[in-house]
């Protein structure tokens, strides 16, 4: 209890606390970071509050894909110069970011936010694939094949068999990204040329 009421009291171990709690950061690394805002100007350490408060309250996902928008929908399926007959299904925001990096892909994207995960209790419920079926039905353009670029790893290749099954009475071809990308690897991981080549080579489920 004493340690909670310092944690309360002192700013610098609640500002290590708050960081320790973010994915991948140890306590070391969150002390680090803490010093480093204790450290920095006073102009820095206000856009860096506001930057954050930004991302929360402003940030939505896309009515379209559900990846992460400051608008109703994002930029990628706003601009006109995607190809509209191409979706890639990807697991997380941040598996987009990565691949278009790679600039090999300038189709849309549809975001999951998660994979099937049985021993987590994530089932298909739990997945954002409710509003992937309107999307193959409706548009200008007609949709003439579905990528799956889920991590190839048990759940990652769970949800692209799903997908595969789901998209099957549709009769429109549903690939899978090749195994350049390190089996039980995950895709944010990946450097370019990995994902540029699975994607080159991606295979038909």
């Amino acid at each position: 209890m004493a340690a909670d009421k310092d944690a309360r009291l002192d700013p610098l171990a609640r500002l290590t606390g708050l960081l320790a709690r973010l994915p991948g950061i140890g306590e070391k690394s969150a002390l680090r970071l803490a010093l480093a805002v204790v450290r920095s100007e006073g102009e820095y350490v206000e856009a860096l509050s506001e930057a954050i408060l930004a991302v929360r309250d402003e940030l939505r996902l896309c009515e379209l894909c559900n990846d992460l928008a400051s608008a109703t929908r994002c930029e990628r399926c706003q601009d006109a110069r995607r190809d509209r007959s191409t979706i890639c299904v990807i697991a997380q925001p941040q598996d987009r970011m990565a691949l278009e990096r790679t600039g090999a892909y300038r189709g849309l994207y549809h975001v999951l936010h998660g994979v099937l995960d049985p021993l987590a209790g994530v089932g298909p419920s739990q997945l954002r694939l409710a509003n992937l079926l309107p999307r193959l039905h409706g548009g200008d353009e007609p949709v003439r094949e579905v990528i799956v670029a889920t991590s190839p790893n048990v759940e990652g290749d769970a949800t692209a068999l799903y997908i595969a099954k789901l998209l099957a009475p549709l009769e429109i071809p549903v690939s899978r990204i090749a195994s350049g990308v390190a089996v039980g690897g995950e895709l944010e991981y990946a450097d370019m040329t990995t994902l540029h080549r699975a994607l080159e080579d991606r295979r038909r489920l």
